[in-house]
């Protein structure tokens, strides 16, 4: 990528994507601490999120959006967006944000272009068994420029990651971690071995995201920095140059 191209984590799964000359907003979550409940059902009940944005600027020429649960778009984000804004997203929830107000939704079926960048969604699976039915749809979405960014979404290690690995061979792979979960059934979202499933199948750079900010997400940086290797870990709000 150039050196204009940059990956900033605002917070959680909130990410700052910008390729050459273009910024792409993915999966704004802007509530301030403690407004909205906890998800239920989990082994804590704090109030989410937990910790407040960073002080960035949020400057941006398009949203993409992976899936519409809270903690990737959030009623904050639904009042503080610009309505005009060019808005990825998955098919199914068009409707949607068409209904939120918003004037320029461009769901994504296979793949679109975007100021000279092409954007494939991906598949992802949020969870297992009849959890992962419940919890669906859910997208990834892979951009594509002078090198290839994959943006996994909410998922867990299964085959539809590793074939848009071996399709794509990307140089770099943000993963949502957290190992979030419920008080039955297995994570949703991955955890250590799901990482390492992941560093196993490609030799790209790995960002590890979606960490201490919502309550069902235990896992947490220093336990994964403690058992990985090689995986890039932000804080809120670092920028890191690609």
């Amino acid at each position: 990528m150039s050196t204009n191209s940059s990956i900033r984590l605002i917070r959680h799964a909130t990410l700052l994507v910008t390729i050459e000359d273009t910024t792409f907003l993915v999966d704004p979550m802007l509530s301030a601490p403690g407004v909205n409940p906890p998800i239920q059902d989990t082994p804590n009940q704090r109030d989410n999120p937990l910790v407040p944005l960073p002080d960035i600027e949020l400057a941006y020429d398009a949203v993409v959006v992976t899936h519409r649960h809270t903690d990737h778009f959030d009623e904050a984000a639904k009042a503080e967006l610009d309505p005009d804004v060019p808005l990825f997203c998955q098919p199914a929830e068009k409707e949607a944000f068409v209904e939120d107000g918003f004037t320029d939704v461009r769901p994504i079926e296979d793949k679109t272009m975007f100021n000279g960048i092409t954007i494939h969604r991906t598949s992802g699976r949020h969870g297992h068994g009849e959890l992962a039915k419940q919890m669906a749809p859910v997208s990834g979405f892979v951009f594509e420029a002078d090198e290839t960014l994959y943006v996994v979404g909410d998922t867990i290690w299964y085959d539809a990651v590793e074939e848009t690995l071996e399709r794509f061979d990307p140089d770099i792979v943000v993963l949502n971690a957290g190992e979030a979960r419920f008080n039955h059934g297995k994570p949703i979202t991955m955890g250590v071995s799901d990482v390492a499933a992941v560093q196993a199948a490609t030799d790209a750079q790995i960002i590890a995201v979606h960490m201490e900010t919502i309550n069902h997400c235990l896992l947490t940086r220093d336990e994964l920095r403690a058992n990985t290797e090689n995986v890039h870990i932000p804080a809120d709000g670092e920028l890191i140059s690609l």
